[in-house]
């Protein structure tokens, strides 16, 4: 059988993440290696429980952003969702090996959203410090901002007075106002040979002549018998890590799902099928329902009017047994009840409409719910106008954008324009958003936004009686098309932090359940849902 065309760019994909983790600088490890310090992946296996899954997040942060300053991957810093002890937990670690652990601009938005996503779902955090502080040379796009730099000690104190554990061991340089995260946390770790201070010695000397060793001024010892602001005071990486999983240990256990019962809770199709109902080069689509055989249980859908609005599917279904609501695309071409001609990926008012009254449903159930994105957008044209598109349009968003139940999205193709909002996407607070490999981000297609912006500047050079170069402009049209091709690639988002990890299809089951399971712990079920006014 021929390799599906959806499993080689997967293939290539992961291979390039993997390629990312393992990426730090040779002088990097050395430094740690003479220290006597763990990097901070050796840092991460040792803390997670053996055998565990780490589900990473941002792990294509920064990716291609910083060429100038060199390479930065993972920017820096290592954020996902581990197991300690049994307990699900946010875990935030410093790559030291990377730029001596300095915060980029795109270092301080992943932290942010991983406290988000923590704080959201409740996850007690473990942040292991080993910092330079902020990166110098950036200073203006990390420091002041409501999304920069002081913004994660804000949430510290925030995430602290909300009842949600924080861990924190520093285990390197802790420098400058980065100082604050850790004193801020429950807990505070500290190993030998490390430094938390406002101003190195340098600096104080500068300031105000006063010569001071780094220990005496902010060492672990000092910290601990003088200034009380440590808690523990750890000889190594492996003391600090093992006690910081004994202090784990001592959280109320996870609720955990009946294992017996989900192993017995199998899919219509096996997960692998995937790969041969979707492929990226077929324009003609798929049928969703093909690819939710793959992903729900057996035997629990439950479609809601599947008669009507059909470019989006709607249907109550379970995943591991838990109950969810679905709102995904349709790909292939439909047909309305009186006989009109849908396009596949396109959202049309009567799906629009449909969703939006499934999505207020989902609300009233207290149900998740769970997108599946492959979109190119709303339909245009006199008659979609006629129908009312926009009105329906702006429903569905009203009803997204007030929804209180928890929120996944993952796109599995396309997602341009308006669909992108209407279908969940970053803007709207999804819990979490993940993207599979051939997923990709626009306003529009390449080719309909070089063909557009190329009519856009004819009519204005012929308004303005300038000679139109037909070979110039056709240049003009393939760098156009060019630049959005770039911008689609969902690494470019994924840098960006559009989505929080770009997945392998075959596990979108198993990364939906154990999502799923995490956001039941967010504390929804007090609020009321309510929207704004809404045109009917």
């Amino acid at each position: 059988m021929k390799k599906s065309p959806l499993r080689t760019i997967t293939n290539e994909l992961m291979k390039e993440a993997a390629a990312i983790a393992d990426e730090s600088t040779r002088e990097g490890k050395e430094r740690q290696l003479r220290l006597g310090r763990m990097t901070a992946r050796e840092r991460l296996e040792a803390l997670i429980d053996p055998n565990s899954h780490f589900f990473e997040i941002g792990i294509w942060a920064a990716w291609h952003m910083y060429q100038e300053w060199g390479d930065l991957p993972a920017a820096g810093v290592i954020t996902g969702i581990g197991t300690v002890e049994g307990r699900a937990c946010m875990l935030i670690i410093n790559d030291a090996t990377v730029k001596a652990g300095a915060m980029f601009p795109q270092s301080v938005k992943k932290v942010l959203r991983a406290q988000r996503i923590a704080f959201e779902c409740r996850l007690p955090v473990i942040y292991l410090v080993d910092s330079s502080g902020v990166f110098l040379p950036l200073q203006e796009d990390i420091f002041p901002d409501e999304d920069d730099f002081g913004r994660i000690f804000r949430n510290n104190a925030v995430m602290s007075a909300a009842g949600i554990p924080q861990f924190s061991a520093i285990m390197g340089n802790c420098i400058a106002g980065g100082g604050y995260l850790p004193v801020l946390c429950d807990k505070l770790l500290m190993t030998e040979g490390s430094g938390l201070y406002l101003a190195g010695p340098a600096l104080v000397k500068a300031a105000i002549g006063q010569i001071v060793d780094a220990e005496e001024l902010g060492g672990a010892k000092m910290h601990a018998e003088i200034s009380g602001t440590v808690d523990f005071y750890e000889g190594d990486d492996k003391a600090c890590l093992e006690r910081l999983r004994s202090l784990v240990g001592f959280l109320p256990p996870d609720a955990s799902l009946d294992e017996e019962i989900t192993k017995k809770l199998t899919t219509i199709s096996d997960v692998e099928d995937i790969y041969q109902i979707v492929n990226p080069e077929n324009h003609s689509g798929y049928d969703i329902h093909r690819l939710l055989d793959c992903v729900i249980d057996q035997g629990s859908l439950q479609e809601y009017k599947c008669d009507y609005g059909r470019s989006i599917f709607t249907g109550y279904a379970k995943i591991n047994g838990i109950s969810i609501g679905i709102v995904a695309n349709q790909r292939i071409q439909t047909v309305t009840g009186s006989g009109e001609i849908e396009i596949g990926g396109v959202i049309y008012a009567e799906g629009a409409d449909k969703a939006a009254r499934f999505v207020m449903d989902c609300n009233q159930m207290r149900l998740p719910l769970v997108f599946l994105q492959d979109v190119m957008g709303f339909m245009v044209g006199r008659e979609a106008e006629q129908s009312g598109i926009i009105r329906c349009g702006a429903k569905l968003v009203n009803a997204v954008s007030n929804s209180i139940v928890p929120k996944i999205t993952i796109v599995v193709g396309s997602s341009f324009g308006a669909g992108n909002y209407a279908m969940c996407g970053k803007a709207y607070d999804p819990n979490f958003i993940l993207a599979w490999p051939n997923a990709k981000y626009a306003v529009m297609g390449a080719d309909t936004a070089a063909d557009t912006l190329f009519a856009v500047q004819k009519k204005a050079a012929e308004r303005n009686g300038h000679p139109w170069d037909h070979k110039k402009a056709q240049v003009m049209h393939e760098e156009i098309r060019q630049r959005y091709e770039t911008q689609m690639d969902i690494r470019y988002g994924a840098a960006r932090g559009w989505v929080d990890a770009i997945i392998e299809p075959h596990q979108t089951r198993e990364v939906l359940g154990n999502l799923l399971a995490l956001v039941k712990r967010c504390s929804y079920e007090s609020r009321s849902f309510h929207t704004g006014v809404i045109q009917v």
